[in-house]
């Protein structure tokens, strides 16, 4: 009598980490820094057997994101692709979403796909209230294209409301900044 020898499931986590961004598909959920944690949650049988559950936590990178619709499908998917049937995706909102939270890696990423990074998020002090400035949002950026610091704002949303538009005054050229937050 022989016995089937079993594939060994890839982890859970190692699976979400690479569901990329439906927005900025250059990134993965890991490195734009919205995968907060993947949990695998075993039946009585061990691994692998009946009753098994694995639950992920993701935070928008704004409140109403349209794009977690998207991430929380994809990640379904992928999850199920790999053997694992009961999946559950929450959103988990606190503590709210940072761009301090990309990756090096990602931030590679962005720049190599003609992005403008962001620099260090405007914290504020624990649960004290965020003082509403009604200013335009004073960034110190480059062009990601030529490198120049003389640049403009052309709109403060970009394609998303994660990013803001800007033209360069040295090449011309238009680009998208990823904002602080």
């Amino acid at each position: 009598m022989s016995t089937a020898t079993q594939t060994p499931r890839i982890p859970a986590y190692d699976v979400a980490a690479t569901v990329t961004d439906p927005e900025l598909p250059m990134l993965t959920l890991e490195d734009l820094g919205v995968l907060r944690s993947v949990e695998e949650h075993h039946g009585t049988g061990g691994p692998g057997s009946p009753g098994d559950r694995v639950e992920v936590a993701i935070t928008p990178t704004y409140t109403g994101c349209p794009a977690m619709a998207s991430m929380r499908d994809d990640l379904v998917h992928r999850l199920h692709g790999a053997g694992y049937d009961d999946v559950r995706v929450r959103v988990q909102l606190s503590p709210a979403w940072s761009s301090d939270w990309i990756t090096e890696r990602g931030r590679r990423a962005l720049a190599e796909a003609g992005y403008s990074t962001p620099g260090p998020a405007r914290h504020h002090a624990g649960d004290a209230p965020v003082a509403l400035n009604l200013l335009p949002t004073r960034r110190a950026i480059t062009c990601p294209r030529c490198g120049s610091a003389d640049v403009e704002l052309t709109s403060e949303f970009g394609a998303t409301a994660c990013k803001a538009l800007y033209r360069c005054a040295a090449c011309l050229e238009p680009f998208e900044h990823v904002k602080e937050i």
